[in-house]
């Protein structure tokens, strides 16, 4: 299945290239101390080894349907700005996850909550999904900013929903719908 550009609010997000490998392993390294934090991959030996394998493991979730993940790229400068992803596609009951991640320098610009609006709506009008969940580890703040400013319904703290940093991680659920 192709994933198509979209462009929204100053931003592109397309499917990753492998000749982004150098920029996204940059923006990585930049973002340890707070991207690092939550997602685990995100670490000081992080190399363009991993960005190319992520990149392929990208394209094959996209081919098998199960996620469609974006680079996000400032519309003006062509900048890589992080990455988000519709991922955990589950057609059966038509929902997915929403996850977003921008790099350090680049944080508190609204840019996630750009990619939330975008991406949900292209999980609703494009993918036909009718419920997007975004995961929110407890204690992650900025993540829980965004789903609240991008009009996320809080439903609940799931226990043990996340595993961080070989930790089971209670987790805040919130859902759009169209």
């Amino acid at each position: 299945m192709k994933s198509p550009t979209i462009t929204f609010a100053g931003l592109v997000l397309r499917p990753f290239s492998d000749s982004d490998a150098e920029a996204f392993t940059s923006a990585t390294l930049e973002s340890v101390g707070t991207v690092g934090r939550w997602m685990p991959w995100c670490s000081s030996d992080y190399s363009t080894r991993h960005a190319l394998e992520w990149f392929a493991a990208c394209r094959a979730a996209r081919d098998a349907g199960t996620a469609f993940e974006y680079g996000i790229f400032c519309q003006d400068s062509g900048d890589f700005l992080g990455g988000a992803g519709l991922n955990e596609i589950r057609q059966q009951h038509k929902f997915c996850n929403l996850g977003y991640w921008v790099r350090q320098s680049r944080q508190r610009q609204g840019i996630a909550s750009r990619c939330v609006q975008a991406l949900s709506a292209h999980a609703f009008h494009q993918l036909g999904l009718h419920r997007v969940e975004i995961v929110v580890a407890v204690g992650n703040l900025a993540s829980e900013g965004v789903a609240v400013k991008s009009g996320a319904f809080r439903e609940g703290i799931a226990r043990n929903r996340l595993h961080i940093h070989d930790k089971p991680v209670s987790a805040h659920v919130f859902s759009l719908v169209p």
